[in-house]
């Protein structure tokens, strides 16, 4: 094999002028072309309600500059904040709340902020994995691949994690601006919002509650 500076791979033994050669020219031609993601115009953004709590023992809404980093993105973006509180670093309080977002329709995803260190008080993840009824792997690994670029290996010491429950979209986000910024920036502002392509969350929302028949997100189609 050998590569070329596009970073598509050709096999040496295609013939030239064979149909796999032009084929392979043709990739190699076009590889620079594709974005990871954009954003499709001819769609309508959908807005959500978006509730975010933060756990924490010291922290009140005066100080609370995470909190308040994703308030201020979401609704900037045109998003609803449709919530936000802040817990100590205590399991049940934590369920307790996420319990009442998930029952609750008029929240369609909840971003959480802190406990998720490796100190003896850290235990948001204890806390709101059992309730994910699927997991979202790939959050917790594309965080860490954006966080490692700007904190190097010190990334492994946040257990950022995500899941569904009840229909509801949860993110569990470390206690700090800048994660919270990396976050929305790199993963939760694009996929939160409809138009983004070739796939976003937005558009699923109708499906994750197929056994359920909650009302889909308005202006959305799977």
């Amino acid at each position: 094999m050998v590569r070329c500076s596009s970073g598509a791979y050709v096999a040496k033994e295609i013939g030239p002028g064979s149909a796999a050669h032009r084929y392979a020219l043709h990739r190699v031609r076009d590889a620079g072309k594709f974005e990871m993601s954009s954003i499709d115009e001819s769609k309508q953004f959908v807005p959500l309600n978006i509730a975010v709590l933060t756990i924490s023992d010291t922290r009140s809404l005066a100080d609370d500059k995470s909190g308040t980093t994703l308030a201020d993105r979401l609704t900037a973006a045109g998003h609803r904040l449709a919530a936000r509180e802040i817990v100590t670093d205590d399991v049940e309080a934590i369920r307790a709340v996420i319990r009442r977002w998930i029952a609750d329709e008029g929240v369609d995803a909840i971003i959480t902020t802190g406990g998720t260190g490796f100190t003896g008080r850290d235990v948001t993840p204890e806390a709101l994995e059992p309730l994910f009824e699927k997991r979202m792997d790939g959050f917790s690994e594309v965080f860490h691949r954006i966080s490692y670029d700007k904190i190097g290996t010190s990334t492994i010491q946040s257990r950022a994690t995500g899941g569904v429950a009840g229909a509801t979209f949860i993110f569990v986000l470390p206690g700090s601006p800048a994660a919270c910024r990396d976050a929305w920036d790199g993963i939760l502002g694009p996929q939160l919002d409809y138009r983004t392509r070739p796939c976003n969350f937005v558009e699923i929302m109708p499906r994750l509650d197929e056994h359920l028949r909650r009302p889909k997100a308005k202006g959305a189609s799977a």
